[in-house]
């Protein structure tokens, strides 16, 4: 019977931080921007970039990943592409800070009371679900992979790309 390969990542536990009315302030958001390119224009054909294990991907990692495969992807069909974010980083990550240096050992409450101060975001994801949507023209297909490829290796999951033939225009 062969076995149940293991998981590369460490599992999501616990409930998601999410409630920011809440929270005495949260990172500002780092994603400048969810869509590029040509929003406007219908465009045949969809490249997926899709999550092969569930995990938790920061809102640094995404502009990271967003950054490269809008780089590239202007750099090889200028204007004709439509790059989406298809998820938002709403989970809010903590960290109890610990003191460094001489002396630390006096002023540190160790971890008594451990609940942590808001670092930054985080998208929680699914397996299989649709990261980022690269839209072009026939002839732009292996750019548009080649860029989600590159934008894959920013992000902490192994991924899958998918291409689609689009029947409608989506904003």
């Amino acid at each position: 019977m062969p076995r149940k390969p293991a998981r590369m990542y460490t599992p999501i536990r616990g409930q998601s931080y999410t409630r920011k009315e809440y929270m005495g302030g949260v990172p500002a958001l780092r994603i400048t921007q969810f869509d590029a390119g040509s929003r406007d224009k219908h465009f045949p054909v969809s490249v997926t970039l899709h999550a092969k294990e569930a995990c938790q991907i920061r809102h640094i990692a995404l502009e990271a990943a967003r950054v490269t495969a809008n780089r590239y992807i202007q750099k090889q069909a200028g204007r004709e592409y439509h790059l989406k974010i298809r998820i938002y980083p709403h989970n809010v990550l903590r960290e109890n800070k610990i003191a460094q240096g001489a002396g630390a050992d006096r002023i540190s409450e160790g971890m008594r009371h451990a609940f942590g101060k808001a670092v930054g975001t985080a998208a929680r994801i699914k397996r299989g679900q649709p990261l980022i949507t690269l839209r072009v023209n026939h002839s732009n297909i292996p750019d548009a992979k080649e860029a989600l490829r590159k934008a894959g290796a920013k992000l902490p999951t192994p991924i899958r790309i998918r291409i689609t033939e689009s029947e409608k225009k989506w904003v």
